[in-house]
């Protein structure tokens, strides 16, 4: 087996996780994969990865091997396709992971000018309001949007979105308008479940440069925002949610704000990249424009 076969079967382990979901996704017999790789490790001198009963998971020295290998295959992808298309230079495939309803307000509908532009790429879009796993799943690029954890992956900050509070007239005709934070305690809201954990957020403003909170009575949850938008339409409380999300509803009347004095923090959003973006051209010509069309339509 030759030396880019090897390099490639490591990085479809280490990707998945698994010597035998690498096997599926390759087509190849479990025992090929282990042999590749046991003869890899033999050429490198270096154990590459650590092997459970559950789990596959590189070493340090693989986790290095695999940042530079994955960089020298992409680069040597490109170096093939260069010369293809001459008109666009760029062709390939984009794996993309986006929060549910930026994917369909936002991206998706403008997502043609970028086809036109490129195209040779091809774009493979997942809309999700759980966080995927980039290395696990495959996926090159991700929109993040809040606070940041600590998980080794390049990240590119490309501007906020601003969140606002809004009810619906039907609510606010049985309950009364909320003049303050303080209003909140005789108020329900609409919670807002993440869906990773369940957990519920209590609610949140910003006031004299803090961030300040308090729990507010709910009898509803939604664990998306599709769900958390569709029960402040039907009158079940109050709810935060990006301003850019309720456009519409405000204009129509559907929705109306409230308390715009004490709005939650800006949320950052950040694209999230497995390795170095720029080892891969189609992926930082995607990442380029998806950032300049969100700073255009949501960025506060």
């Amino acid at each position: 087996m030759d030396q880019l076969d090897l390099y490639r079967i490591f990085i479809r382990v280490v990707e998945a996780r698994s010597f035998t979901r690498a096997a599926d996704t390759l087509q190849m017999p479990r025992s090929s994969v282990s042999t590749a790789i046991a003869d890899l490790e033999a050429r490198l001198g270096a154990r590459l990865l650590n092997r459970t009963t559950r789990v596959v998971v590189p070493t340090d020295e693989g986790e290095e091997f695999y940042e530079r290998c994955s960089g020298y295959l992409a680069e040597g992808e490109e170096m093939e396709t260069m010369f293809r298309n001459a008109g666009h230079g760029i062709e390939g495939r984009i794996r993309v992971d986006l929060p549910g309803r930026i994917g369909r307000l936002i991206v998706a509908p403008a997502l043609p000018d970028f086809l036109a532009l490129w195209p040779g790429i091809r774009v493979e879009l997942g809309m999700t309001d759980r966080a995927v796993d980039l290395l696990g799943e495959r996926v090159d690029l991700a929109l993040r949007i809040g606070p940041l954890p600590d998980s080794g992956l390049k990240a590119r900050r490309i501007g906020e979105i601003a969140q606002i509070n809004v009810a619906s007239p039907a609510y606010l005709l049985q309950h009364g308008i909320p003049l303050s934070p303080a209003d909140l305690g005789a108020h329900w809201q609409v919670a807002y479940a993440s869906p990773s954990t369940g957990r519920v957020a209590d609610w949140e403003w910003h006031e004299s440069a803090r961030t300040r909170t308090c729990p507010v009575p709910w009898r509803v949850s939604a664990n998306s925002a599709e769900g958390y938008i569709a029960c402040a339409l039907a009158g079940m409380g109050l709810i935060q949610i990006p301003a850019y999300d309720v456009a519409d509803h405000l204009a129509r009347g559907d929705l109306v704000e409230v308390l715009p004095d004490h709005r939650a923090e800006p949320m950052p959003m950040h694209l999230l990249f497995p390795g170095n973006p720029r080892t891969l051209r189609r992926l930082t010509a995607f990442a380029d424009w998806m950032e300049g069309v969100l700073r255009k339509n949501i960025s506060g």
